[in-house]
Order: C-alpha cells, then sequence, then structure tokens
C-alpha cells in the first residue's frame, strides 16, 4: 500500500493536485502491473477495431490501399485530438477513463454490424467509414494521458520511466492484437462477432481498473453510474453477439436478392453461392440454359463481387478459352484462377488435350466446385477428369518457382488461360503486371498462347488497353477482342458494387448518359489473347459445335481495335496503372 502521507516524486508531466497516492486494495507493485496489463489490453483491442475497419471497408467498398489509407489517416489525426481532449479528465482519471472504455466498447465492438448495416440499408459506407475512424480514434487517444496520470499515482515514479512502461506495455499490446485479428478473430469469429467480442473484452479490462482497482476514488453515486453502463453495454454487447447470425443472413439476403446457400468466410475471401437449385436439370451441357420452372440461375460471388451467373457464363468462358486453343498445339494447358471449374470445362471439350493444370490461390473454391451439386453441375464435374491436376498457389508465385527456381527448365504449355479477377481491384494489380507476365511468358511453349480476361472494355477502357500494352511490353504480340453479353454487376472494378442483383438506376430526365452505358446500349467482356507470334482468332479442327463463331469475334476485335488507347505505359509490381 501506498503511504499517502509520503510525497510522490513523478516529474512534472501532472500538476500535484492531479498525482495524488491512489488507495488501492493490492501492493502498489502489483497494482502496477495491472495497470500496464490493462494498458496491454486496450492496446490489443483498440488495434483489432483499426484493423477491423480497414478489412470490412476494403471487403464492402473495395481499392484496400485507398481504404487503409483512409482509415488511418482519419484515426491517427483523431488520437491526437483525443489526447488534447484527455488533459480535463485528469483530475478524475478513473472516472474519466472508465466511461471512456464503456463508449470505446460499444462504438468499437458495434463498428463492424454498424458499417455493414450502413452499406447494405443506406449506401452510406464510405461516410460511416470516416465517422467510425474518428470516434474511435479519439477514445484511443484519449486513454493514453489518462492511463499516465493513474499509472504515476500507483507508484512513485520519474516521469521519463512511466512513459517507457506504458508504451511498452502499449506497443506488445498491438503486436498481439494485429497478430490475433487474422489467425485468431477473423477465421474463428468473423468480422462481426469477432469486433462484439473485442469490445467486450474492452469493457471488461477497463471495469477491473476503474470499479476495482481505484474504486476507492469513486464517490458511490460515480461507482454504480459507472457499474450500470458497464452491465448496459455488456449486455448491448452480448446481444448483437446474439443476433449476429441473424443479422448478416438478413444483411446477405439484402444484398444478394436471394438467400444464399452457401456463405463461407475462407482464408482468401468470402465466397457465396445463390440459386442455382435447378442446375442439374440442364442435362448435362455446362450451358446453365435449362433452367426450369421460376429456380433463380446460379451466382457465385467472392467479396461481394459476382463472378460467376449461369446466365451469361458459358459465352464469358468459351470466349475466353475458344481463341487461345486455336491456332497451332493444344496438348498441354495452364488456368490460372477459375477455381469455379468453368475455363476447365470448356478446355476438357477439345478432344486432343492431354493434361490440364489449375492454380488457384483458394482451395474453398476449389471444393465447392468439386462438391455443391449446381455448381458443380454447372462445370460438368471438371474436376473428376483424370486429366486434371490442381495446384493450391498463388499465380504470382507458382509461376515464379516454376520459371527458375527449382534449377532445371520450367514446364513449358501450349495455352495458359488466365481468368483472374478485374485488374481494378487493388488485391489483383500483380496479376496483371509487366513481372507476372513475363514469367507467364517464360512457361509458353514457342508457339504457344496466352489469353487474358482484361475487364470491361467501354466501362473502364483505360485499364483495358493497359493490360493490352503491359502484355506488349514483355515481348508478347497481342490480338484485344470484345464480346457483348456482361452483366452490369459483373466484376465490377475497385469498387463492389452495393446490391448488385439490382439493375443499374436510371438516369433522370436531361442527365448525361453514364460512362458505363455504352453507344449501342451493350455491356462487354473484354480479352486479350497473345502469342510470340501475331495471333489470330480462328476455330480449332476439334473445337466444340457450340463455341462462341470465330467471325464474331473477328468483327467485334475488329471494333474494339478502332477503339485502342495508343500510349499508355505498362503496369508494373512498384506502378501499377489500373485506377481509372
Amino acid at each position: 500500500m501506498i503511504d499517502p502521507s509520503e510525497p510522490l516524486v513523478v516529474g512534472t508531466l501532472r500538476p500535484p493536485e492531479v498525482l495524488r497516492p491512489a488507495c488501492l486494495p493490492v501492493p502498489s507493485g502489483l497494482g502496477r502491473l495491472l495497470v500496464l496489463a490493462v494498458v496491454f489490453v486496450c492496446a490489443a483491442c483498440g488495434l483489432v477495431y483499426e484493423l477491423e475497419l480497414v478489412a470490412l471497408a476494403s471487403y464492402l467498398i473495395g481499392d484496400s490501399v485507398t481504404q487503409a489509407s483512409v482509415v488511418l489517416s482519419f484515426m491517427v489525426f483523431a488520437m491526437g485530438v483525443g489526447a488534447l481532449l484527455a488533459k480535463r479528465l485528469r483530475c478524475r482519471a478513473a472516472v474519466g477513463f472508465g466511461a471512456i472504455e464503456t463508449v470505446l466498447a460499444l462504438v468499437g465492438g458495434g463498428s463492424a454490424m454498424a458499417l455493414y448495416a450502413c452499406f447494405v440499408w443506406l449506401d452510406q459506407s464510405r461516410t460511416a467509414l470516416v465517422g467510425f475512424s474518428l470516434a474511435i480514434g479519439v477514445l484511443i487517444g484519449a486513454e493514453i494521458p489518462l492511463l499516465m496520470t493513474l499509472i504515476q499515482r500507483v507508484r512513485r515514479q520519474d516521469a521519463g520511466g512511466a512513459v517507457a512502461d506504458l508504451f511498452a506495455a502499449d506497443y506488445v499490446g498491438a503486436l498481439v492484437g494485429g497478430l490475433a485479428f487474422p489467425f485468431l478473430l477473423l477465421p474463428g469469429l468473423g468480422q462481426l462477432t469477432g469486433a462484439l467480442v473485442t469490445g467486450a473484452v474492452n469493457l471488461l479490462a477497463g471495469a477491473v481498473l476503474v470499479l476495482w482497482l481505484f474504486g476507492r476514488d469513486l464517490t458511490p453515486r460515480a461507482r454504480w453510474a459507472l457499474l450500470a453502463a458497464n452491465v448496459l453495454a455488456l449486455a448491448l454487447l452480448g446481444a448483437g453477439m446474439a443476433l449476429a447470425g441473424s443479422f448478416e443472413q438478413a444483411a446477405r439476403r439484402a444484398v444478394y436478392g436471394a438467400a444464399a446457400r452457401v456463405a463461407e468466410q475462407t482464408g482468401v475471401q468470402e465466397v457465396v453461392l445463390t440459386g442455382g437449385t435447378d442446375a442439374a436439370d440442364d442435362g448435362g451441357t455446362g450451358s446453365g440454359r435449362g433452367r426450369k420452372g421460376s429456380g433463380r440461375p446460379l451466382e457465385l460471388y467472392l467479396d461481394g463481387r459476382l463472378k460467376v451467373s449461369s446466365d451469361n457464363e458459358r459465352d464469358y468462358h468459351q470466349a475466353l478459352v475458344g481463341p487461345a486453343m486455336a491456332g497451332g498445339r493444344h496438348g498441354r494447358a495452364l488456368v490460372l484462377g477459375g477455381g469455379d471449374g468453368l475455363a476447365l470445362r470448356e478446355l476438357l471439350r477439345y478432344r486432343t488435350l492431354r493434361s490440364v493444370t489449375v492454380v488457384e490461390l483458394d482451395p474453398e473454391v476449389v471444393r465447392l466446385a468439386r462438391t455443391d451439386p449446381g455448381l458443380s453441375a454447372l462445370n460438368r464435374h471438371a474436376f473428376d477428369d483424370p486429366r486434371v491436376r490442381v495446384v493450391t498457389a498463388d499465380a504470382f508465385n507458382w509461376l515464379r518457382w516454376q520459371a527458375g527456381s527449382r534449377g532445371g527448365r520450367p514446364e513449358r504449355y501450349d495455352v495458359v488461360v488466365s481468368d483472374l479477377p478485374d485488374p481494378g481491384i487493388t488485391a489483383s494489380t500483380k496479376l496483371y503486371s509487366q513481372e507476372f507476365y513475363g514469367l507467364a511468358l517464360r512457361t509458353l511453349a514457342p508457339d504457344g498462347r496466352l489469353v487474358v480476361h482484361a475487364g470491361p472494355p467501354l466501362a473502364r477502357p483505360r485499364a483495358y488497353w493497359t493490360v493490352e500494352a503491359t502484355l506488349r511490353s514483355v515481348g508478347l504480340k497481342t490480338l484485344p477482342y470484345r464480346i457483348p453479353g456482361r452483366p452490369p454487376e459483373f466484376s465490377g472494378g475497385a469498387d463492389r458494387p452495393l446490391a448488385p442483383v439490382l439493375p443499374p438506376a436510371r438516369p433522370a430526365a436531361g442527365a448525361p448518359a453514364p460512362a458505363v452505358a455504352p453507344p449501342d446500349g451493350r455491356r462487354y467482356w473484354g480479352f486479350v489473347l497473345a502469342a510470340r507470334r501475331p495471333p489470330r482468332l480462328a476455330a480449332a479442327p476439334d473445337a466444340p459445335a457450340t463455341a462462341v463463331p470465330p467471325q464474331t469475334l473477328r468483327a467485334d476485335a475488329q471494333q474494339a481495335a478502332r477503339e485502342r488507347i495508343p500510349g499508355l505505359p505498362p503496369s508494373t509490381l512498384m506502378r501499377p496503372r489500373y485506377a481509372e
């Protein structure tokens, strides 16, 4: 116990009236350790709130670099504001800290659910993101000055030593919170429940410090008020945990327009399957055109972006695969991405194909493609074919390993199909870089062809032609082409579309047409065919009868060539150029 009559020398960071010794229920050494333990817990929780906002904003809004910059910038600024505001609470540091932790637990713990609700029902996710970043930053910034005051009241210590101890506990706690979020909370509890549990831990840590360790500093009225506030906050967080599942189902229904048959948060992305209950009735054609009754088409969403719709995927995948299979040998093929098995389905329809290697980052997508009745019927059980080999790896790293890290000659492929996410998505830019295509070139056979899904050529023309320029920069000859039929919500670039099943809003009378609307009213998928020699659009001798006709592709390729944007620099790892 501290002797109240003993003078306390602590330096000049706090006025003497703030630093009167505290009456603790434990020895001062143990009390000091308890304060540092609370600093550790609060720092861990604070970083989890920060990472939660970054992750959820990147998932809901898109463009992870921008969203991380917004969250970090506003939060750090707000922490400075909070530290200044906390100066007024130093004379009642225990009560002030208890109140701040109660509010922080509610705001931080409920931030994920509130941000998700703003995205789904209010279309105000960016405004909510800035608001929560500011609010959480102010509350976190106010913690440190108050904890500094409390730790100096526990035991005599010079100001420099107190600051060193406090920040050491803070930084170690931040490390633990930063590691716990991706490896424990996110995979184990999910974004919504993980944030609520973090809020509860934060609340309990603050309550133990204030109501027990510094409880004798509180007036009876303050003690009961804080206790009631903590019980209410804990009840609200508990109710949020109990309702998180129902809330998430309702939000998914609002976003996807139907109940999700499958909704999984894998280690890579959120995977959602809707509809497709009649997919098995298409007679095994894989066309998705044989749906009966009023059943919804099968739709596969990855991180909220529509990746596959059984209504129109056949045109996309046949246009992707067909040109690359023509013009030379195609005994060995490589698919980069394509874990849904639909590009693989089209490749396997060529009789002379001997082997296919599929490199997919997310094994859960492949598992669904094998086992889900709707998706496996759509891909005609392609992964059961003995010619298929599946590799779970990042496409860039796998190509790099193939191209020389093993010390021998790399495997060569007659056809390489790049069925990867849109280049406008930040996480995908390295898969559309000069370095990536240089590695892909080393795996091509001398007369091999590489085909790339390059995004919508009319909705985002600069990104599309940057893909073509990047392919040419590694020495490949290119042939850009396109086909109509792309739905407006298909792989919509950097931003995740809101409620993608809904049609786009009609412009007001007299308003100019939106940039994404082409002159003929149609939307297009864009592709680029590349080879060491100038490629051409033709049909292979063993091409399936249902393939997209080459004359259709040639006509669209001629129109696409007239819209070329010349002089674009290539995109590289250090200088991505796909932002519109």
